[in-house]
């Protein structure tokens, strides 16, 4: 009933869902910037009226401004690059400093329609910027659309458009669609691409790519070094968590329940950890101690689905 596999499978595709829109936050923000900027400056010199207009607003930041009058002009010139592009642009732009996630998605999908039709002009196909703002947006849009993220990043490097945060995108996109060993190779470069060093998330990402792999002492070393460094203690516990499951899967099941154990003695109670003591107990045969830390999860937080599921409540 408790099979190590099927429990492993389960914890390794919720934990990654959970973590991908945080690991985007971090490094969404500078990299479109970056892009944008260059996609305005290539034209800067080729344009006049109200494209130019449109590019000082672009410079000011005034990116509410672009995105409307740029609707606008394809109102009247709908197949038009300049401003198929700059409404693509500015539609991410705003898209990423959404707080509500649906109102986020309605920006995204105009990203994506807009760069998506831009890329049906003649020799838009080679520019590198439309591809990467693409792979961008598509990582936004959820896992179901990992698939086109990495099509599109990628060939935004085929294209030799080095911007430094395409790996960590890659990253995460190679693991949401499963290819564990795609994403830990994407991470590696994006490792050695930071100047300040690694983020914890990215450890963790790091990680969690490793324990999809089974290749549990790699993704140890990653865990134990995103708990050094990281700051946060929601990271902090997270990485926790994992390191659980990484001493599990080795075998090493006391280790595992010392690690919920002093989890509980430096944080409290916490219905998760209290859980993962259940299952732990569940995979050692010990129904009347797991039952008790499904408990004592309920406890700690009367709405846990899953210790609910576990007593059948």
């Amino acid at each position: 009933m408790y099979s190590k596999k099927n429990w492993s499978s389960y914890k390794i595709s919720i934990r990654r869902k959970r973590l991908v829109f945080a690991v985007i936050m971090m490094a969404v923000i500078g990299g479109v910037t970056a892009a944008s900027v260059h996609f305005a400056g290539r034209l800067r010199g080729s344009v006049g009226g109200g494209r130019r207009e449109l590019l000082e607003l672009w410079d000011g930041g005034d990116y509410e401004a672009v995105y409307s009058r740029s609707r606008d002009a394809l109102a009247a010139r709908p197949m038009d690059y300049f401003f198929l592009s700059m409404r693509g642009f500015s539609a991410y732009q705003i898209g990423v400093s959404q707080i509500n996630s649906l109102n986020a998605a309605q920006y995204f999908d105009d990203c994506v329609w807009s760069l998506r039709k831009a890329l049906l002009l003649k020799n838009a196909e080679n520019d590198g910027r439309l591809h990467y703002v693409l792979g961008k947006a598509y990582r936004y849009k959820g896992d179901s659309y990992a698939d086109l993220s990495v099509k599109y990043l990628e060939k935004a490097r085929e294209l030799s458009f080095a911007v430094a945060d395409i790996p960590q995108y890659l990253g995460i996109a190679y693991a949401a669609i499963g290819d564990y060993r795609s994403s830990v190779a994407a991470y590696s470069e994006a490792l050695g691409s930071l100047e300040d060093g690694p983020s914890s998330l990215l450890l963790l990402s790091i990680a969690r790519s490793y324990l999809a792999l089974e290749e549990f002492d790699a993704a140890r070393a990653y865990l134990l070094r995103c708990i050094e460094i990281s700051a946060d203690s929601r990271t902090i516990l997270e990485a926790r968590l994992l390191l659980t499951e990484v001493l599990r899967n080795s075998g090493d099941n006391e280790g595992a329940r010392r690690q919920l154990q002093e989890i509980i003695d430096e944080t409290g109670d916490n219905a998760e950890v209290r859980f993962q003591m259940g299952e732990l107990y569940a995979l050692q045969g010990d129904t009347a101690r797991a039952r008790a830390e499904w408990r004592l999860a309920l406890r700690a937080d009367p709405a846990h689905a899953k210790a609910r599921t576990r007593l059948s409540i």
